[in-house]
């Protein structure tokens, strides 16, 4: 009796050891759901112009001009998005104390900056995208009727965590 004890202990202990497939959580009984997004080289390739086109495509709705992509707001939302992984925390200043404005200067842009979107998340750049547009504080940097530029850049970790930084100015 014993021996069958120990036997059905050992049996309930391995049974709840079942294997996952690592970024995946179950769904339905035995269906994995895919929680974490990889971004490979033809996907870098097409988020910035995928997500400039969608931002667009929500200013127009509401009647404020397109926004144009622009290289040293790219270079300082690339440079704060492998900061933030560094400090591991999504927050607007620099592990040497720099603001967005900061960044953006060194960055070369000698516009006005409107503000600044991050985000830590293991989804895409749409999803994002649409996580900022259900905030009234990331909408408005997003559809700010003076904005004209836009920045945008990301940095993924290994673990395929995505540190996601947008950047509008004028």
């Amino acid at each position: 009796m014993r021996n069958i004890i120990l036997l059905l202990a050992a049996g309930l202990t391995l049974a709840g050891c079942v294997s996952r497939t690592p970024g995946a959580q179950m769904g339905a009984p035995d269906q994995s759901v895919p929680v974490a997004y990889t971004i490979n080289s033809a996907e870098a390739a097409a988020i910035p112009d995928r997500v400039l086109n969608q931002v667009n495509m929500l200013r127009a709705g509401s009647g404020a001009a397109p926004l144009s992509l622009d290289p040293a707001l790219n270079a300082a939302a690339a440079a704060h998005s492998r900061d933030m992984a560094a400090q591991n925390r999504a927050w607007h200043f620099g592990s040497d104390g720099s603001s967005p404005l900061d960044r953006a200067q060194r960055a070369g842009y000698s516009g006005r900056l409107v503000g600044e979107n991050i985000s830590e998340s293991y989804e895409n750049d749409i999803a994002t995208l649409q996580a900022w547009m259900e905030t009234r504080d990331t909408r408005d940097v997003i559809m700010d009727p003076t904005a004209r530029t836009l920045g945008f850049a990301w940095y993924q970790e290994p673990s395929r965590k995505i540190w996601w930084t947008l950047i509008t100015g004028k």
